[in-house]
């Protein structure tokens, strides 16, 4: 496995077959296998920070940490979108691990920002960006102005379609497990609101790779 650039936005996607993350009623642990978990955690050691939603947080709880056998490098910071500032203090990712910078709209107000902070956190605010969020372009902004310039998202669906419609991803890593979920489960990438072809994001496939039971690809955006 290639390291990651060293100015790059990598989404991580792991699905199903038919490009799906959980059942319809949220199950999802686990689709892919050890081994492709275990890669996952090596692509975390190679960013410089994990950068993840607030949807993804209070569905999974995760940590977002390297949990690598014998592993002793700097763990990557984590980042939360996160526009209301809905993270509980009890949040995994606030214990051990590397640095967490929480970054909500600055309208929240300043007492339930200071209790993030006091966990631990980092909390930065940007403006609300076309109706009810805070930018995804904005916020990537914010974190390489931190020297977040290696940036993997790990996130839902509506995340990664966020980081696909604004042009945001460099580079897709796609791991595949051999299971159908079908129609009424949970796709990995939410509406485009697309209306012709020629506006959908293209990609170039440049490796693929069987990762124990897993197909794992990776894709570059295509330049025209």
């Amino acid at each position: 496995m290639s390291p990651a650039p060293t100015r790059c936005v990598t989404l991580k996607l792991a699905t199903s077959l038919d490009g799906r993350i959980a059942l319809a009623n949220g199950a999802s642990r686990w689709i892919t296998g050890e081994a492709a978990r275990a890669r996952v955690h090596q692509m975390r050691a190679d960013h410089d920070v994990v950068l993840t939603g607030i949807g993804t947080v209070l569905a999974d709880d995760p940590q977002l940490t390297v949990r690598l056998p014998g592993f002793d490098g700097q763990q990557p910071g984590r980042v939360v979108l996160d526009t209301r500032l809905r993270l509980p203090e009890s949040a995994s990712l606030l214990g051990e691990g590397g640095p967490v910078l929480v970054i909500c709209a600055s309208d929240v107000p300043a007492h339930a920002r200071a209790a993030i902070a006091a966990k631990g956190a980092r909390v930065e605010t940007l403006n609300r960006f076309d109706g009810p969020s805070v930018s995804l372009a904005a916020a990537i902004d914010c974190v390489r102005a931190l020297d977040g310039n290696r940036i993997l998202i790990e996130a839902g669906g509506r995340l990664a379609a966020s980081a696909l419609r604004q042009g945001l991803v460099d580079r897709i890593e796609w791991f595949r497990a051999p299971i159908l979920l079908g129609g009424d489960s949970i796709p990995v990438v939410a509406a485009l609101g697309l209306e012709r072809l020629d506006e959908a994001p293209m990609f170039t496939r440049v490796s693929l790779e069987a990762v124990g039971d897993d197909i794992h690809e990776v894709y570059l955006r295509k330049v025209s």
